[in-house]
């Protein structure tokens, strides 16, 4: 018996699965893959938040069923570090929902708001999840550019023309995953005006709020706006903050109807992040930011080694001004192989592993996603493997075949 699931059927193959296929046989082989592929961070979670885990694990009580939306302290945590980092108010218990990461706080919120054929605007390219998430909930999604351009408004302005029936929600993510662009002020300025003339739902992933590396310019929030919380969800997460990946934490914060109806949601779908975890979260965003400051140093000094590096490799780009990848143009003689192709090439040759662009979106073709997620030494061990393919390609690609793009 053929069983078909609906939406298994609406979602495409995982293209990143194909790359760690082959990087999954290239380590079987015993060679060395220098791993700038996923955005899964290597840096230790503070020493603080891993003791007030250790201390709580165990305690009466923590090991039961925990609050769905947060416990209260995590909750008003999340509001004190809005008030301090945006001046931003919010009401713990209306205003923040803890989420099991982001991701799961977006694929929730879009059960939460979405009817079948809903329009929903992403950006493309953008991080799998903020279309995937509707597709899964039966909504249909129109993609709008990923820059924060002065173009932009023109291209949501005809999103919301030819799109029938009209569009329900836009998504943004500043700084941004995969390309690394940030917004300004003014920016979200002109975002919360168009979207309150078109009664548009604004959703923003806000993840990578702490990695930046310029001191005199962080990212806003788009709740800075004044009105903003009228029509706007913003999503925060430990995962790079804090380094806390693995441990599933997150937030949900804003517009408290949109959150009633993503904590009804998930009442019904989960109990929460065990107690322990919930309680060193809070103490991470209570405690000393000096943890936080040492992380962007960190990926400071890898961003500068991998420009400088690839730079000398024969690969040129811009340094990104925040997140922890760079979005790079595939070389030239190598851009009709597609980033699908090229991608798979770097890891059998050059053996470095990257996420291919179309991953993100069709518009992400022309790219890669470099991830600082490897130490300076490392970083500078990938530019020279790739140096050396760049310089001997042309006598050893005469053999490859053109593949059909991707897309």
């Amino acid at each position: 018996m053929v069983m078909e699931f609906h939406r298994i059927k609406r979602l495409p193959p995982y293209v990143f699965e194909q790359v760690n296929k082959i990087k999954a046989a290239e380590r079987a082989k015993g060679v060395d893959i220098v791993d700038l592929g996923m955005g899964n961070p290597d840096l230790p979670a503070p020493r603080h938040v891993i003791e007030k885990l250790v201390e709580t694990a165990g305690k009466p009580r923590t090991d039961r069923y925990s609050a769905s939306k947060g416990i209260g302290g995590l909750r008003r945590a999340q509001a004190g570090y809005y008030e301090r980092r945006f001046g931003v108010k919010l009401n713990p218990d209306t205003q923040v929902v803890a989420t099991l990461g982001s991701k799961e706080g977006f694929a929730n919120m879009a059960q939460a708001i979405t009817g079948p054929g809903d329009v929903v605007l992403v950006p493309n390219p953008s991080y799998p999840i903020h279309a995937f998430g509707f597709l899964m909930a039966g909504g249909v999604i129109r993609s709008v550019p990923a820059e924060p351009t002065p173009a932009f408004f023109p291209a949501l302005e005809r999103a919301m023309i030819h799109s029938v029936p009209k569009p329900i929600a836009l998504v943004t993510c500043y700084p941004a995953n995969p390309t690394a662009y940030t917004a300004s002020l003014d920016f979200y300025r002109d975002l919360v005006a168009f979207a309150k003339k078109h009664e548009l739902i604004l959703l923003s992933d806000l993840a990578y709020a702490e990695v930046y590396f310029d001191e005199n310019d962080p990212p806003p929030s788009m709740l800075q706006v004044p009105g903003a919380i009228d029509v706007t969800v913003e999503f925060t997460s430990m995962s790079k903050t804090f380094s806390m990946a693995g441990w599933r934490m997150g937030f949900a914060v804003g517009n408290e109807r949109l959150l009633a109806a993503l904590a009804r949601v998930k009442s019904y779908l989960d109990y929460g992040a065990y107690t322990p975890i919930q309680v060193a979260a809070a103490a991470a965003l209570n405690g000393p930011d000096d943890c936080i400051r040492e992380m962007r140093e960190t990926y400071r000094k890898r961003r500068d080694a991998l420009v400088e590096s690839f730079g000398k490799a024969g690969w040129d780009f811009p340094a990104p001004n925040a997140s922890m990848f760079a979005w790079v143009p595939i070389p030239e003689k190598f851009r009709h192989l597609g980033s699908l192709e090229f991608s798979k090439l770097l890891i059998e040759k050059a053996e470095v592993a990257v996420a291919p662009g179309i991953g993100f979106g069709e518009h992400g073709d022309d790219y890669v996603r470099i991830a600082i997620v490897e130490n300076e030494q490392r970083i500078r061990q990938a530019a020279r493997n790739i140096g050396r393919f760049l310089k001997t390609a042309d006598q050893t690609l005469h053999n490859v075949i053109q593949m059909p793009r991707a897309g």
